[in-house]
């Protein structure tokens, strides 16, 4: 693999963010399944061909979603991906992040640069005014994240998503235009 920079939505020193693809399938499940302890109990990102082009297909035909591929500048590897879902256009310009690393990229600070990025992007270009992140309290590599980030705890919502077959309590972390740091 290789730097191709023209690709890429955005660009930071070490890493670069670009669209999800079909073609995408066999890297992004090989990585998601040997991601697999490091993400349970809280993300359970497509680990075959199948369930990856239902993923990938709604992120890039669904315009209430964008998906980001975080990509290593070094080789174009991908370390992980930052989703905005449930965007709303109108008064509201927000949208929810879901987002993960993968084992190989973990640790190495690639997806808090990559999530400065999609901040950006998302104040920028898509022209939105908020963003928010919903993390299960005992995430605290999440919660550090946003945190850095620039997000601010806003509250507490019992049983809020439904997730590996269970209703989980989240803390809501968002942050607004003009408030983030880079």
């Amino acid at each position: 693999m290789r730097d191709d920079s023209r690709s890429y939505l955005a660009l930071g020193p070490r890493v670069g963010l670009r669209g999800f693809s079909v073609d995408d399938a066999e890297e992004f499940t090989a990585r998601a399944r040997e991601s697999r302890e490091l993400h349970r109990p809280w993300l359970f990102p497509p680990c075959t061909h199948d369930a990856y082009a239902v993923y990938a297909g709604a992120l890039i035909d669904d315009p209430a979603r964008a998906g980001f591929l975080v990509c290593e500048r070094a080789d174009g590897a991908i370390a992980g991906f930052v989703n905005i879902n449930n965007i709303v256009r109108g008064a509201f310009r927000s949208g929810a992040l879901g987002y993960g690393a993968f084992a190989h990229a973990a640790g190495r600070g690639l997806l808090g640069e990559a999530l400065g990025l999609v901040v950006a992007h998302a104040f920028g270009p898509l022209e939105l005014h908020r963003l928010e992140a919903n993390i299960q309290p005992g995430n605290t590599a999440s919660r550090a994240l946003v945190r850095r980030a620039g997000f601010r705890l806003e509250g507490f919502s019992p049983a809020m998503l439904h997730i590996d077959g269970a209703w989980r309590d989240h803390e809501r972390w968002a942050v607004t235009d003009g408030a983030a740091s880079g």
